[in-house]
């Protein structure tokens, strides 16, 4: 238990809960029969994938801000396929490839090239968002199949919808692939030191090109969720998903300068950003709050986040002098005897 309440992601849990009593206390309809809190994570699954894939790259300590790009093109090109009477599979097979394909390219940039993330994959967000406007320009992506739409809104366990369910599986996976397997482990290695992963035999270049690969697939496959929950597309659709998904990430437990946090962080993190806009209904406050509310957590745990990271440098320097004192004195007075 005592682990367990340690753990980075516990509060970010804690948080939530918190976050959920305080809204039911301002207006008590949100607390009753629970379908609100369903609602809660039913609408976070978009933001939950996309989180989870942007984990990958804080991991190792990098940042890839083409996702809600990358999100909305796949969305655009899935809608747009099925609309045009392509059958399903073909359109998804499309989408995870494109979300391959990005995933490649910016991993080659940026493992590969040694070009830093931030400035490669705004070019990639910047190509991709100019595909989307050249694909759908002024229109909408509207008639996507009736059967594909009502696919979001199936209930598994209660109000709880099918898609809800397999992304909590799919987290649930990931987190033991990445804690009980050793390339698992690999991410957060490279993340805490890329170049001491080199010298014990983890290959940096490989798992950095693959946590693109990652993020770049998970993107995906929320682009095509968003196709089927929104139920249309714009060229406009995913975007601003990139900024939520890092603050989902460190409010989640995981660190921006890599090696430290889990997936299972970022998920929750991505349920709490995710539920801001359906809580200020609650509270009676204007939707516009909501990417002030996004800004403000982003830079009071990005502060904090830095802050614990010079404490705990502090730290480590000083019990590093100490050990030297301690040695150099042990050495002295064995020189006298």
């Amino acid at each position: 238990m005592k682990k367990l309440f340690k753990a980075r992601e516990m509060t970010a849990f804690l948080f939530l809960v918190a976050l959920f009593l305080v809204v039911g206390v301002i207006n008590p309809d949100f607390l009753r029969g629970g379908e609100n809190i369903a609602a809660c994570f039913n609408g976070a699954i978009v933001y939950i994938l996309v989180a989870v894939g942007m984990a990958f790259t804080i991991l190792i300590g990098e940042i890839d801000v083409s996702v809600g790009s990358n999100l909305g093109l796949v969305a655009a090109v899935v809608g747009t396929m099925m609309q045009n009477g392509e059958s399903w599979i073909k359109a998804f097979l499309f989408g995870l490839i494109i979300g391959i394909i990005v995933g490649l390219i910016n991993g080659w940039g940026v493992a590969v090239m040694k070009i830093p993330s931030l400035i490669f994959t705004l070019g990639t967000n910047g190509v991709l968002r100019g595909m989307m406007f050249l694909m759908v320009g002024t229109k909408q992506v509207t008639d996507v199949p009736v059967a594909f739409k009502n696919l979001s809104s199936k209930s598994v366990v209660g109000p709880l919808t099918v898609f809800f369910c397999c992304t909590v599986v799919l987290v649930a996976v990931i987190q033991l692939l990445m804690s009980r397997t050793k390339r698992g482990r690999y991410f957060i290695a490279v993340g805490d030191n890329a170049g001491g992963a080199d010298l014990v035999g983890i290959p940096a270049t490989r798992t950095k090109v693959l946590a693109y690969v990652i993020c770049g697939i998970l993107a995906a496959v929320a682009g095509i969720l968003f196709c089927s929950r929104a139920g249309q597309v714009t060229s406009l659709s995913g975007n601003g998903y990139e900024m939520k998904a890092v603050a989902a990430c460190v409010l989640g437990g995981i660190s921006l300068s890599g090696g430290l946090g889990s997936v299972v962080g970022a998920a929750v993190g991505a349920i709490i950003m995710s539920s801001i806009s359906y809580l200020l209904v609650f509270m009676k406050l204007s939707s516009y709050y909501d990417n002030v509310i996004t800004g403000i957590v982003l830079l009071i745990i990005v502060v904090l986040d830095a802050l614990m990271q010079h404490r705990s440098a502090v730290n480590n320097r000083h019990a590093r002098l100490v050990a030297r004192t301690a040695t150099a004195g042990v050495e002295k007075g064995g020189g006298e005897q």
